[in-house]
């Protein structure tokens, strides 16, 4: 019997060099008021302004809110929320890294949706009505975001991030410009980099994944892997930029379409609990992760590895897999990746929280996702493996 799959796009998508300038044109034909949602950095990089200077010559009113934070809370939705009721605004624009856009999904939504962003975590309840139209345009070639219907806000209340997907959240257009992601400092490129790549893999390998997502997914991996050494050593390198954000985007295609798995399940309580940006927390388990799952997702991890390693070609399924994780490894010594020890998460603090954080973890469902579905107990250990990980051994973990 044949399976019908399904896949979510936005309504329309504009990549390439320059694509920045459509933004006055796109939300011209969205809306009469623009809110602009985005961050201290965006603004002190100029990039706000141009959007205004865009909007401007299309003579369109706007507002904006600069407050989001490295990580989107509820409070940043809260206060985006009573800008864009007072200044009545019909179209918001979404400029920055996933916590600007993540925060404009649920401002999109929350306008014309009772109750707050939290009654519909996990699906609890579907969104009754048609969002704004929201135009995201990322800074980053990392979440994603701007081609996905997922949503991740932290609850101030409970220290959990509210994972919410659902087709509501689809922004209406993504602009996907890698001049934006230029001025992107090493460090970010590396963390939003490893994002990426994260949604690429756990696309592939997910119980969730059909054919169309396998395509995207490795496209994406392809595109990543061989540019993010690049555009991490060499900012500047417009090629290697342009082909990462355009991996970025298409991972983002995948996993919103196909699911996160393990990786993403365990990186959430972390960011949420220690204040780790998200890039970093995902990098900081993926290896160790894909160590844990070798054994249920061998050949998929071994497709991955003769795809992006030619001399993985004619090896064995075991041998590829192995392949692949050492190539993670590397990859992750070679952009800096540090541990949560080293990152400086106290030992004390982390044994208080393991036990929260695995319950979190299970709690968001995506690891019911992973090829290999862990135990409460094989998380707590995971993460204690993951802890002091050391990204040089060629020894494999195993719990």
């Amino acid at each position: 019997m044949s399976q019908v799959y399904q896949l979510l796009m936005p309504n329309r998508i504009l990549y390439g060099r320059g694509a920045f300038n459509e933004i006055g044109n796109q939300a011209r034909l969205l809306g009469n008021k623009v809110l602009i949602i985005s961050d201290p950095v965006m603004e002190k990089l100029g990039n706000v302004a141009c959007c205004e200077d865009h909007l401007r010559k299309k003579a369109l009113p706007f507002a904006k809110y600069t407050g989001v934070d490295t990580e989107p809370t509820d409070i940043h939705v809260k206060e985006a929320l009573e800008v864009c009721r007072q200044e009545q605004c019909d179209v918001i624009i979404a400029i920055g890294g996933g916590s600007s856009i993540d925060t404009a999904k649920a401002v999109a939504v929350m306008m014309v949706n009772e109750g707050t962003i939290s009654d519909y975590v996990g699906n609890a309840k579907p969104f009754a009505n048609k969002p704004l139209p929201l135009i995201a345009v990322p800074t980053t070639a990392g979440t994603g975001s701007e081609v996905t219907k997922v949503t991740v806000i932290i609850d101030t209340k409970t220290d959990v991030k509210m994972m919410i997907s659902q087709p509501e959240l689809l922004p209406a257009v993504a602009i996907v410009d890698p001049l934006l992601t230029v001025s992107c400092p090493p460090p970010v490129t590396a963390a939003t980099g490893i994002d990426a790549l994260c949604h690429a893999i756990e696309a592939y390998i997910s119980r969730r994944a059909h054919p169309v997502t396998d395509v995207l997914a490795l496209s994406a991996i392809e595109a990543i892997m061989g540019n993010l050494r690049q555009a991490y050593e060499n900012g500047n390198d417009i090629a290697a930029r342009e082909k990462m954000a355009i991996g970025a985007m298409v991972a983002g295609a995948a996993f919103s379409n196909a699911s996160v798995t393990l990786v993403h399940g365990m990186s959430r309580p972390i960011g949420a609990l220690f204040h780790v940006p998200h890039g970093v927390s995902n990098a900081m388990l993926l290896p160790g992760v894909l160590e844990f799952t070798k054994e249920s997702a061998k050949e998929r991890l071994a497709a991955i590895a003769r795809l992006i390693k030619p001399e993985a070609k004619n090896a064995s399924d075991e041998e590829a897999a192995d392949a692949l994780i050492l190539e993670v490894k590397q990859l992750c010594r070679d952009l800096h990746i540090p541990n949560m020890k080293t990152w400086g998460i106290e030992k004390e603090q982390f044994d208080k929280a393991v036990d929260k954080m695995a319950a979190d973890a299970l709690a968001s469902g995506s690891p019911e996702n992973n090829p290999r579905v862990p135990t409460h107990e094989e998380i707590v250990q995971l993460y204690h493996v993951c802890y002091d990980y050391d990204f040089r051994s060629t020894h494999s973990i195993s719990i």
